[in-house]
């Protein structure tokens, strides 16, 4: 039987929500949402690996100490961008044992179970190579593309086209992926790999180059209001206290 694993990027500072501390350790209804997120991958992986920034390594590894979980946190030493981010997965304990790799951001406050068992179920039933939740909203900040028949094509991210958020289909932060193909695309020096916005090596830009390699990826639009519940501000959270 196929392996899933979980990687966590929770290497936000928090800075923009005027936080001291790394934003996914803000409570939720007393829980920190890295702890709610747990909770939620529990029985794909009861050990996940969270990638954290230098500054956030000891909280975080404080809040896991207090409350007795396990997890093995990932040092990203700089700030180069969320496809690094994803690659120091490389150095896990867990790399040999993960056939798949389910990745959510760490700011995932409102992710709820029904949507996370159904997008690990349809990527394993559908044999796919990359399955992501997304939904319809009135201001897309990432813009699924998809083509005539449905398939997806790519995932735009506005900032990137220079283009202004419309209504539209995004990704929430939530992916699953065999490991093998998607960590040997981040390794290639891809077009679309750097940011023209940020400089930063970015993540999405990987699914257009799957779906041209022939990879079978699936976008599943099936994230509730609730599931769309990140935090950037502290205000974001307020339909969750």
């Amino acid at each position: 039987m196929a392996k899933v694993r979980a990687l966590i990027a929770a290497a936000g500072a928090g800075s923009r929500a005027g936080l001291s501390y790394p934003k996914t350790l803000h409570p939720v209804r007393g829980q920190p949402i890295l702890l709610r997120l747990f909770d939620r991958l529990a029985r794909f992986d009861d050990r996940p690996a969270v990638i954290v920034s230098p500054e956030g390594y000891e909280p975080i590894r404080n809040c896991l100490v207090q409350v007795g979980f396990e997890a093995e946190l990932l040092i990203q030493e700089n700030p180069t961008g969320m496809g690094d981010a994803v690659l120091q997965f490389d150095q896990a304990e867990a790399r040999g044992s993960a056939d798949h790799l389910i990745l959510a951001w760490g700011d995932l406050a409102g992710l709820q179970q029904e949507t996370l068992d159904a997008m690990v179920e349809t990527h394993l039933r559908h044999e796919n190579d990359f399955t992501f939740v997304t939904a319809n909203v009135e201001e897309a900040y990432t813009v699924v593309e998809r083509g005539t028949d449905g398939t997806v094509l790519s995932v735009v991210e506005t900032r990137e086209a220079a283009t202004t958020p419309r209504p539209g289909e995004r990704d929430i932060g939530l992916f699953i992926f065999r490991t093998d193909p998607v960590l040997a695309l981040l390794k290639e020096k891809l077009p679309g790999a750097i940011g023209e916005a940020t400089g930063e090596h970015g993540f999405l830009y990987v699914i257009r180059h799957a779906t041209e390699r022939g990879l079978q990826v699936e976008a599943l639009p099936i994230a509730g209001a609730m599931d769309l519940i990140s935090m950037n501000r502290i205000s974001d959270l307020d339909a969750l206290q």
